[in-house]
């Protein structure tokens, strides 16, 4: 990580692609103790995905603007980098 190498510290994203290969092996644990972050955030992705593919009706449009809007991207801004901070405590 260039982040890592020059500052030291770790990003949002440290351990996610070795979290990834644990979790392909259904190795929960370790995904979890490599990234926390990515592995919580797995069930919002997966909705995420859904709501591509899918055809969505009204209510579902609803859901998805909730989810994935502007507000919805401030709070996950917020979260990653206090995730950021505490990681690096």
């Amino acid at each position: 990580c260039p982040f890592k190498q020059v500052t030291g510290l770790q990003c949002p994203g440290c351990g996610s692609q070795r979290a990834v290969h644990h979790l392909l092996n259904a190795e929960i644990k370790q995904a979890f103790a490599l990234n926390p972050l990515l592995v919580i955030a797995i069930p919002y992705l997966i909705v995420g995905f859904f709501f591509e593919v899918l055809p969505l009706g009204k209510n579902a449009l609803k859901a998805r603007k909730f989810l994935f809007g502007t507000k919805a991207i401030y709070v996950i801004l917020i979260i990653v980098i206090a995730f950021a901070v505490w990681r690096n405590l």
